[in-house]
């Protein structure tokens, strides 16, 4: 859900070297097109049957593993403190006379950058006053509307950031100090010697990271067109649309990438993403400021409070005890998160690792992982804020929405304040542009991970990954709903959680065989 910008670099440590053979006879990329494509083939000739069996295999994993997957989490999240207060917190990503290649303003701009995405965009409004429609079955109204916005944090916050973080971070030591191409297998064949079994290993963690990332794209494509066509059909009063817009925002979008696949366009996707963080910024700082301020103040002063105060024991929670409809809704939600942000660790990490080159593992740690969430709870804390405000202090019928059409909440809210087109607008384009830098991106960092490490994957495999992710993304949209992708992107998710623990096992011994020498 982010839209990184990876800039390819030729290079060694597992980039292509001259006479190389073709990246097509590798196993891991037949392999990798294979599952993708099977998937995306399924979803296209059955994608309700697809969808229903994501559904139900999930609900057993998370029936079975919800404890594993939150202990994990919040593994990783004490493990990444822990990390930036050691004594390992001084080593430094490269070596020990590296710089940082960016100010440190700029490094972390790039990371609000990496973080503000189309998800945010999405669920602003919107998953806020899905958690509290439940909630306030449970409590009244005004601390269900504190607990909605403190779940959301919960989401979007440090352990969602630590997993990013973390995995980042095996990355940039592995790579920049290490040596190791980039690829997901890397730590485990440096830690822990080559062999049958460790090359094995490693394989499958390339490839079940690859695997991930697509998956989890396609989903994001997915959500992106939805509020597209759903800003459309609100800035031009139409209804009935359906499927029919819907395609044809895809088809745009298709057309808007794959060009940039063609051509090193990075310097062109770096500005269309900026932009789009722009937009982002400046809706959110309107929003704060044409609607209710003290209102919207307010309730981030207490989310602040609520989050930093109950954050740590809330990773531990399984609402074991609690009915069905909090178990489901947490399966649907919180585990669904969890797994989701594992999905796109691979993805983030890389970006985040490329632009830390110099900096040492307290600066990174703390920089990855305070940064971007502050800049979410201000996010949610407005968006969700002003989707309470017009619930419990002037009765619209913004639940309705959130109840029947989740990915037209935003333009409904924006619809009551001023400039409505301008700001609907503005959505649209930002949205727009959010999917394709990061489709781009995707489809680059898919194409190193699977051309063993290639720092510059050619155009052929680049063009590749863009078709499976377009066909992955068009699956999505056939599935019909948001619950729907959010099960297919958790099925392909749920593999890699084995992998990121095998990841943290490599870097922490690692580093302590780093300060025994």
């Amino acid at each position: 859900m982010t839209n990184n910008e990876i800039k390819p670099q030729p290079g060694n440590d597992g980039s292509a070297v001259p006479g190389q053979k073709s990246a097509f006879t590798s196993p891991l990329l037949i392999s990798a097109l294979v599952i993708t494509g099977a998937i995306a083939i399924w979803g296209l000739i059955d994608a309700g049957g697809l969808a229903a069996g994501a559904a139900k295999l999930v609900h057993v994993q998370f029936i079975s593993r919800g404890w594993f997957i939150m202990l994990a989490a919040s593994f990783m999240l004490i493990v990444s403190i822990w990390l930036a207060l050691s004594r390992y917190g001084r080593i430094r990503l490269g070596q020990d006379d590296d710089e940082p290649e960016f100010s440190t303003i700029s490094w972390l701009t790039m990371l609000f950058a990496a973080g503000m995405g189309v998800g945010l965009l999405f669920w602003g409004s919107a998953e806020p006053l899905t958690h509290f429609d439940l909630i306030k079955n449970y409590e009244e109204s005004g601390a269900a509307a504190g607990q909605a916005l403190f779940v959301t944090n919960f989401h979007w916050g440090l352990h969602a950031w630590a997993i990013y973080a973390l995995t980042g971070l095996v990355i940039a030591y592995f790579g920049f100090r290490r040596g190791c191409p980039s690829l997901i297998g890397s730590p485990i064949l440096d830690t822990f010697g080559r062999n049958r079994v460790t090359n094995l290993v490693g394989w499958l963690s390339n490839l079940l990271a690859i695997v991930a990332i697509a998956i989890g794209v396609g989903g994001s494509i997915a959500m992106g067109v939805f509020q597209v066509k759903d800003g459309i059909d609100t800035l031009l009063n139409l209804s009935g649309t359906g499927l029919g817009l819907t395609t044809v925002v895809f088809f745009v979008l298709c057309v808007s990438y794959f060009p940039a696949l063609v051509v090193d366009l990075s310097t062109g996707m770096a500005k269309l993403s900026n932009t789009a963080m722009a937009v982002a910024a400046g809706l959110m700082i309107f929003i704060l400021l044409a609607g209710p301020t003290h209102y919207l103040m307010g309730g981030i002063t207490e989310a602040i409070g609520n989050y930093f105060g109950s954050v740590v024991g809330h990773g531990f929670r399984t609402f074991t005890f609690m009915d069905e409809h909090v178990g489901n809704w947490f399966q649907s939600w919180t585990l669904t998160y969890m797994v989701w942000w594992i999905a796109w660790a691979p993805f983030v990490g890389v970006f985040i690792a490329r632009i830390s080159k110099g900096r040492t593992i307290r600066e990174f740690l703390l920089g990855v992982i305070l940064g971007p969430t502050v800049f979410s709870m201000l996010w949610f804390g407005v968006f969700g804020g002003a989707g309470f405000h017009a619930v419990l202090q002037e009765a619209s019928g913004i639940m309705d929405v959130v109840r029947n059409n989740v990915s037209a909440v935003t333009f409904f809210m924006l619809e009551s304040y001023p400039l409505p087109l301008l700001t609907i607008s503005l959505v649209i384009v930002a949205a727009f542009l959010f999917i394709v830098t990061s489709v781009v991106s995707a489809a680059f960092v898919l194409g190193m991970f699977s051309s063993e490490g290639d720092l510059n994957p050619s155009v052929k495999i680049k063009l590749s990954w863009g078709v499976i992710l377009a066909a992955l993304g068009y699956v999505m949209i056939l599935s019909g709903n948001i619950g729907a992708i959010k099960s297919i992107i958790a099925l392909g998710s749920l593999p890699f959680v084995f992998v990121v623990l095998i990841l943290v096992v490599c870097l922490l011994k690692t580093l302590k065989k780093e300060f025994e020498e």
